[in-house]
């Protein structure tokens, strides 16, 4: 028996007035995941902790079995691991997003926060506007590392953990209160801007329509992680397929083996025939029991406010993963088991992750099932199916409780 979790982060979200009041999922075109739903557990899991930050880190490491009580740190830092940053014990690991403020004639303080994003900016450009901050504001107390697309980290020496504001929490509004407490770090978000705003590669940004990469925004400040090996708790080899860095640490982390996808960037327009053919190969030829394909664009479609786009990413989901995953491991002769969820939910309406129950969906290749439901948020919860504690899904699907 092989093992795929297709994750579609941030896919679970409320009714919508202009789809007829459904969910992104349930509005979304996707005649794969009806099919199987059919043949499948439905039901509804809880992946954050209650008193948890909603968030990536935290609900993917209850998906791969982690307990974020237990085992979390800050995202930071195992992001930090995927890029291969040399940690030790005393430093504080720091996202460092490089987003869209605005640039009106106003004070730093007083300047709105427009895309977390940047326009979803390539890791080329971008690692050319971080080596520019480099240049002038890293020292023996403070390393910048690129990462992938404007994700990229920092690593503060014998620093502190502090209490920052992600910023797709604070989408549209003023920086100001949002700002790190933190005399050094605030200065240095400040100086970023004014090394970036009219950098070559922001002023054509900004004449392509593209929201120029001009601020450097600290968040997910952590330690140093320590995650039990995967193999060992589950008594599964596993592999990791994602474009982005937080799932590649994890993975890392866990001693997991990380797929490398070329043309994967974690946006819409990802490169999902690469994505399956690593996880497939995984299991059909390279001697994995299991395989987790990370699937970024329905969360950052959520982040834009964007309900068109993420029933897009939705429908991609179905047409460019689900569908060929089942399809090539029915060639292959493999008897395999599928979990298909989103790690949290991230509303169109509030452009943010939230603490809500995610629907799930168990499919296995060995069982014969015939069920009414969908695969949607409504019929998860009307199914009476329900995890509590979301680290104990994996115990379910890898042990054939279904």
């Amino acid at each position: 028996m092989k093992y795929i979790v297709v994750l579609g982060d941030g896919m679970a979200d409320e009714p919508i007035a202009e789809l007829g009041d459904k969910t992104p999922l349930a509005y979304a075109k996707t005649p794969n995941m009806d099919r199987l739903s059919k043949l499948s557990e439905v039901g509804m899991v809880h992946t954050i902790p209650d008193g948890m930050n909603p968030g990536s880190d935290t609900a993917n490491l209850s998906v791969m079995g982690y307990d974020p009580k237990k085992y979390y740190s800050g995202r930071s830092p195992l992001e930090a691991l995927s890029i291969g940053v040399p940690m030790k014990d005393t430093d504080i690991a720091i996202r460092c997003n490089i987003v869209t403020i605005s640039e009106d004639d106003v004070p730093f303080e007083e300047k709105t926060i427009i895309d977390h994003s940047s326009s979803e900016i390539s890791t080329e450009d971008c690692a050319v506007l971080l080596h520019a901050v480099m240049e002038q504001l890293a020292n023996e107390t403070f390393q910048f590392y690129v990462g992938t697309s404007y994700r990229h980290c920092l690593i503060w020496n014998n620093g502190q953990v502090v209490e920052l504001t992600p910023p797709h929490d604070v989408l549209g509004q003023v920086i100001g209160q949002y700002l790190p407490k933190d005399e050094t770090l605030r200065d240095m978000m400040k100086k970023s801007y004014d090394i970036l705003v009219n950098h070559p590669i922001n002023i054509e940004r900004k004449k392509r329509g593209l929201n120029p990469a001009n601020c450097c925004w600290f968040w997910g400040a952590g330690t140093k992680p320590q995650l039990s090996s995967f193999e060992e708790k589950t008594g599964k080899k596993g592999m990791m397929v994602s474009a982005v860095d937080l799932l590649k640490g994890i993975a890392v982390g866990a001693g997991m083996g990380v797929a490398l996808v070329e043309g994967a960037n974690g946006g819409l327009h990802t490169n999902y025939a690469g994505k399956v053919e690593a996880a497939v190969k995984a299991v059909t030829e390279d001697g994995y029991d299991f395989a987790y394909i990370h699937v970024e664009a329905p969360d950052e479609m959520g982040h834009q406010g964007s309900v068109e786009r993420k029933v897009q990413a939705i429908e991609y989901l179905d047409s460019e993963v689900i569908g060929p995953v089942v399809a090539k491991m029915e060639a292959a002769g493999e008897d395999f088991r599928l979990l298909v969820l989103p790690d949290h939910p991230t509303p169109v309406r509030v452009r943010t992750h939230t603490s809500d129950n995610v629907p799930y969906m168990l499919y296995d290749s060995t069982k014969s099932q015939k069920n009414t439901w969908n695969y949607t948020e409504a019929d998860g919860r009307e199914s009476g199916n329900f995890i509590a504690e979301g680290h104990k899904l994996i115990d379910k699907f890898l042990k054939n409780e279904a």
